[in-house]
């Protein structure tokens, strides 16, 4: 299976440095000129990647907005790809998750319960690759905590280093998940 993620473009939220989750907060518009010419390269390179089996976005109107700017307005709304729920901490900078958590958000994240389990975000993530593990090629706009945890678990196995990794906005991540990868985790291999 070949995943195309796209994180959401900035939001005020972004631009200040807060952490969004569950928040349902827009894209900031209108975008400037470097974003733009961002949105043009990832734009040439999906042409050449085309045509997606799905087009996805989360449940959040900050993906769905990222993706009507990218042109797609066929999309399949899945919450499993919603951004990871911070809980209180939403609307603080991740200096404060950092001063409350330090070492754990960095290295054992899998211990930590925010607004959710980091065991039940990691559970959506497999989740989601095992609903649509027959799909050939995808794109999806996510969410950077998603996409984070996305990489390191197709690294590691696990998203233990999900909080060791960075995901700019509107950064196009391209991966392959092996067949083999995705029926072991369905337990069809």
């Amino acid at each position: 299976m070949e995943i195309n993620l796209i994180r959401h473009l900035p939001t005020e939220w972004n631009n200040h440095g807060y952490l969004q989750g569950k928040r349902d907060i827009s894209v900031s518009f209108p975008l400037n000129n470097e974003t733009l010419k961002e949105i043009q390269k990832n734009k040439n390179t999906l042409d050449k990647l085309a045509p997606f089996d799905c087009v996805f976005a989360s449940s959040l109107k900050r993906t769905k907005e990222t993706a009507k700017v990218y042109g797609f307005d066929c999309l399949t709304i899945d919450p499993l790809l919603d951004e990871l729920d911070f809980g209180d901490f939403e609307g603080k900078t991740k200096d404060v998750l950092l001063k409350a958590y330090g070492n754990k958000w960095l290295k054992t994240p899998l211990d930590l319960v925010l607004g959710e389990s980091l065991v039940g975000f990691q559970r959506r993530i497999i989740t989601f690759l095992t609903k649509y593990r027959k799909l050939d090629s995808i794109l999806i706009f996510g969410h950077g905590s998603w996409a984070r945890a996305l990489l390191s678990f197709i690294e590691n196995g696990n998203i233990q280093h999900m909080n060791q990794l960075t995901v700019e906005n509107n950064k196009l991540i391209q991966l392959e998940i092996h067949h083999s990868k995705l029926f072991s985790l369905s337990g069809e291999g």
